[in-house]
């Protein structure tokens, strides 16, 4: 019938389906993106969230040998999250996208509208669990020195390139260092 129509939000189903080859992969972005919307759709006060929501505690897994980047807090080298956790985005449009805020003609000259992400937009991180229950927005403090790591609203927020993230989990990367492991012989060393 022509009036009959696929719901879009079976359509985008589908896709994400098709994007993800076709099998359900739990450690996708795409599918923790997804995950994440859903979630902030769902709940207007996130009291209760799944636990399956949060990504494992770096500082709780054991000790072995990982390729992954580790992004510790700047100020006291506490483990945050991992390089699986961060939650990917297309780039924005830059200094035009902030239209909307007066800029200045210093601030227009020097953006050349290549404007690169200045934060990582995470997945939420089991120690962020206190912070989250119960609130909309707020900031994302350090479990271990407090010192401010970014902040965080279930509505969503803007990048520094310009994109609209939500929800978003945002971490200054000012504020974190990022630290591979590199094998040497029959043993790892930090590089940071």
């Amino acid at each position: 019938r022509p009036r009959r129509r696929v719901n879009p939000g079976f359509q985008g189903q589908l896709k994400l389906y098709e994007a993800m080859g076709c099998a359900v992969d739990t450690s996708s972005v795409l599918y923790k993106r997804y995950r994440l919307e859903m979630l902030s759709e769902r709940f207007s006060d996130p009291q209760d969230l799944p636990r399956e929501v949060f990504a494992v505690d770096p500082t709780t897994l054991c000790q072995t040998p990982n390729t992954e980047v580790l992004y510790r807090c700047r100020k006291c080298r506490r483990a945050l999250f991992r390089s699986s956790s961060i939650l990917s985005h297309t780039e924005g449009i830059g200094p035009t996208a902030f239209a909307h805020k007066r800029m200045t003609d210093s601030a227009r000259l020097c953006g050349h509208g290549q404007e690169k992400c200045t934060s990582y937009f995470t997945e939420p991180v089991q120690w962020m669990e206190p912070a989250l229950l119960g609130v909309m927005e707020g900031q994302l403090l350090c479990p271990k020195c407090t010192s401010k790591l970014g902040s965080f609203s279930w509505r969503g927020m803007q990048c520094s390139c310009g994109r609209w993230v939500t929800p978003a989990f945002q971490i200054h990367k000012s504020r974190v260092d990022e630290v591979r492991t590199l094998p040497v012989g029959n043993f790892q060393t930090a590089k940071t």
